[in-house]
Formats: structure tokens, C-alpha cells, sequence
């Protein structure tokens, strides 16, 4: 059971809310897109978002058991469409401001966008997820500016094209190696390591056999002290390796999920709040024991 000795007992300070590392935490997804691969669109009246229910479903995750709200206004599924940071920010900002003012819990925001991550820090956000890692032009000094935990995904290529032909040698040390490059650019740009977490970015980019290889070898990314957020919750892969359905892949991402926390990971984000949350506590259960 793996519990990196730098990660155990670490705490990031999201605007004023601790986060706790020492066991397994479940974030929660709320796709604010019509297009998302898994929900999208589930949270539309017609052609337009419902706050109410987005409220709804925000607050039966938190009772479920999610430590942090994850809020995205762009699909990243392969081949998605880019959107507008004008659009991007009327889908999240809304719901953001809504969940800031009625939940206790840490809000994410999953964007690649420097003027949401600015104005979402200001509306009560507590962590940014980006998928690019802050390569896009003026992320950096926006997430720098913020003082908000950042966590860097690894993806080759685009949402667009990422899973056109990936290719690498070693799957594990290239992403390794392509996260150690973003952490130093943090760094050299005023964010410290204890605000930032790494995403080794299943799905984005890789094959089955990347995403497997990543998996069995996740222990070498947690072994360099970041804490590490893993999303493989209802992934093409599971429909790949055992031909099962978006709808039919909780077994499936509930086995992914605690062998990710066996090898390192600490923050594990999902669909399904309830289910992985259990799954996760029964794990943290059996080190308890072995422990005591």
C-alpha cells in the first residue's frame, strides 16, 4: 500500500480550506457542457444550464462524501470542440458562486483559461484543475496570482487530435519527466510545491496499453512527492478492455480507483461520489488496521 512519506500528513490550504492527504480524497464532476463524453448535457433545460440542479447534484455529492467540486465549462473528450473563454466562464462562474455561498466543501475549477482562473478565485474557488498544465499563454501568472493549489495533467497533444496515433517509448518516464518540466515552470513563476498536484492524464492521449502501463507504474510519479490525482472514472478503456457501456463501468472504475490509491494516488475524481468514496474508505480501513 503505498503512502509517500513526502505526501502523508500533507495539507494544501484551498482559500482557507484544509485539504487532507493523509488518506484518499474523492473529487467530484460537474460538467457544466452539453458535450461532456460521460453527463454531458444532464445538467441542461433545453439549451440552457439548470443552477438548481446543478445545486442539487452539488449537494448530494458533498453528502456522498466528495472533499472537493470539480466545475468544468469546456469537454476535453477526444474530439471535442473548443469553446470560448466568454463561454466558458457563463457556464462555470454561475454555479460556482451558487455552491461558494450554500456548500462547505472545495471548489476546482477544471480550465486551461487565465481569466476564469482570476475571476474564479475571486468568486470562492479553492483549487484549479488544468488539463494543459498552464502552458496556455498568461496561465502561469493567472495561477500563479491566485495563490490557489494548481494541479498539471499531462496530455500529448489536443483535446482535438490527442488520440490520433499517440505514440511514446516509455509512457511512464516521459510523463514523469513532462510533469517535472511544468512543476520547475511553477516554480520559476512564484507557485511553490506545496500548492501543486500532479495528473498523469489517463485517457488524454494514450492508448489502453499507455493508460495500463501509466497505472502499473503510477508509484514512480507518486514517489516524487506531489500528490497525485488520478481520473479514470467510466474511461473508454474499461468499454475497451471489457466491453461495457458509459453507463455499465462503475465495477470497473471502482477497481481502477483503489488499485490508483494502492500505487499513490491521494485525490481520486469521479462521477459516481458515493460509490468511490466507500470503496476508497475501506481501503483507508484495511491500513488503519494493519497499522494499529
Amino acid at each position: 500500500m503505498s503512502n509517500p512519506a513526502s505526501v502523508t500528513g500533507a495539507v494544501l490550504d484551498c482559500a482557507g480550506r484544509a485539504l487532507e492527504l493523509s488518506r484518499p480524497q474523492v473529487m467530484g464532476v460537474i460538467n457544466v457542457t452539453p458535450d461532456s463524453f460521460s453527463d454531458g448535457g444532464t445538467l441542461y433545460a433545453g439549451d440552457a444550464l439548470d443552477l438548481d440542479l446543478a445545486l442539487r447534484r452539488a449537494r448530494a455529492m458533498v453528502d456522498d462524501g466528495a472533499a472537493i467540486l470539480d466545475i468544468g465549462g469546456e469537454s476535453t473528450r477526444p474530439g471535442a470542440a473548443p469553446v470560448t473563454p466568454g463561454q466558458e466562464m457563463d457556464r462555470v462562474l454561475p454555479l460556482l458562486e451558487r455552491i461558494a455561498a450554500e456548500l462547505d466543501v472545495v471548489i476546482s475549477v477544471d480550465t486551461s483559461t487565465p481569466d476564469l482562473m482570476l475571476e474564479a478565485a475571486n468568486r470562492g474557488a479553492g483549487m484549479i484543475n488544468d488539463v494543459r498544465a498552464l502552458t496556455r499563454p498568461g496561465a502561469l501568472a493567472a495561477a500563479a496570482a491566485t495563490g490557489l493549489p494548481v494541479c498539471l495533467m499531462h496530455m500529448q497533444g489536443e483535446p482535438g487530435s490527442m488520440q490520433v496515433n499517440p505514440s511514446y517509448g516509455d509512457v511512464v518516464a516521459e510523463v514523469v519527466a513532462y510533469l517535472e518540466g511544468r512543476v520547475a515552470a511553477c516554480v520559476e513563476n512564484g507557485i511553490t510545491t506545496r500548492r501543486i498536484l500532479v495528473d498523469p492524464g489517463f485517457g488524454f492521449g494514450k492508448t489502453v496499453a499507455h493508460n495500463m502501463a501509466l497505472l502499473a507504474g503510477l508509484s514512480r510519479l507518486a514517489e516524487r512527492g506531489w500528490p497525485v490525482l488520478v481520473g479514470l472514472s467510466r474511461k473508454s478503456m474499461i468499454g475497451k478492455l471489457i466491453g461495457r457501456d458509459v453507463d455499465e463501468r462503475l465495477p470497473a472504475s471502482l477497481a481502477l480507483a483503489v488499485m490508483a490509491v494502492e500505487r499513490g494516488a491521494r485525490v481520486v475524481r469521479t462521477h459516481d461520489v458515493r460509490a468511490t468514496h466507500d470503496a476508497l474508505a475501506m481501503w483507508s480501513a484495511l491500513g488503519e488496521t494493519i497499522t494499529q
